[in-house]
């Protein structure tokens, strides 16, 4: 182990090293054993959105999910940094509506659709974005859900303290097997709390969503339930030409993932029981995703058919404004 970040990711044009991505990484197993890693795995980061699977899963245990009879679209929402298009505005919006609620019950803020078409269609009706529009709405409703199904008081469910909150703060502990307490704590951007922890602790956390076998049989279920709803609408967790969404529909779901912002990404594959984590240093999206391709590469062998599955998302292109290819991001240093 190093306490210095790791060489991860080089972007290149033409023959010359251009940029390059450090961060850290970590695999772990279902047994809590790091596997492989690199860099700086035990200063805590802010995991932010990656999170999201183990977010929901208070929606299930709770009976929310069943009361309210969430589907497996609503569920993957739940789980989603959704890119704001109609096709995911409008089933949040309709989930509220089953409960009676509507945006205006939204603590997440509101901002534009990250997906350029939908935001250029939305402008050209002279209409303002909601907070359905906020790529966490789905995860706000699903927390609204529970809240409704238990009696919460909705008007707080922001605060720390409040059971919306607590309820996958105990479960981050679970899974990650620190005490939530302890951890560096902050406000997310869409207003709910964030903690930070060792990138070895997120490994371990999603190794242990991958094969939840050391839990109850109700968390095992609940668990199955994230799994599936990820699987079967692997759009709902992202979007349009997004990476979430392209590797999980490559791997038909045999491997999920989710981005965080600032450069963090996480991964799992259930059936061999493995969890993955990284964070890149400066935050890069472009270089989050190169590295979780290449990590899930490096933890699989290069024939398994994730790993071959993942290959047309192993690398992204430079191009001029143009469209010429001048370059590439790539997997270096750690990854290479």
């Amino acid at each position: 182990m190093t306490d210095s970040p790791a060489l991860l990711v080089e972007v290149t044009r033409g023959d010359t090293i251009e940029s390059r991505h450090s961060g850290a990484v970590a695999i772990a197993d279902v047994e809590g054993r790091i596997l492989f890693q690199a860099g700086d795995v035990e200063t805590p980061v802010f995991p932010r959105s990656a999170i999201k699977p183990l977010q929901a899963l208070p929606l299930i245990e709770s009976g929310a999910a069943d009361a309210f009879g969430v589907d497996e679209i609503e569920l993957a929402l739940s789980c989603a940094s959704h890119s704001g298009e109609l096709s995911h505005v409008t089933p949040v919006g309709s989930w509220l509506g089953r409960m009676g609620l509507d945006a205006t019950a939204l603590g997440c803020g509101t901002h534009w659709p990250s997906n350029e078409e939908a935001a250029r269609a939305l402008a050209r009706t002279g209409a303002q974005p909601s907070a359905l529009h906020n790529n966490c709405s789905g995860k706000h409703t699903g927390m609204l859900c529970a809240c409704l199904h238990r009696g919460d008081d909705l008007a707080t469910y922001l605060a720390f303290d409040h059971p919306a909150q607590r309820g996958w703060i105990d479960v981050i502990g679970e899974f990650g097997g620190l005490d939530p307490l302890k951890l560096p704590r902050a406000i997310d951007g869409c207003s709910i709390p964030t903690l930070a922890m060792p990138t070895t602790a997120l490994a371990r956390a999603f190794a242990r969503f991958a094969s939840p076998r050391a839990f109850s049989a109700k968390r095992q279920a609940a668990v199955a339930r994230v799994q599936r709803a990820m699987a079967a609408a692997p759009f709902f967790v992202a979007g349009s030409d997004r990476f979430c969404t392209l590797a999980m529909e490559a791997t038909d779901g045999a491997l999920l993932v989710k981005t965080g912002a600032e450069g963090v990404y996480i991964g799992a594959v259930p059936k061999e029981g493995l969890g993955f984590a990284l964070k890149i240093t400066d935050g890069a999206t472009r270089a989050s995703q190169i590295a979780i391709a290449a990590l899930v590469r490096r933890a699989l062998g290069a024939e398994h058919k994730i790993s071959r599955a993942l290959e047309p998302l192993a690398t992204a292109k430079i191009e001029t404004r143009k469209g010429l290819q001048v370059g590439v991001v790539r997997a270096a240093g750690a990854l290479a």
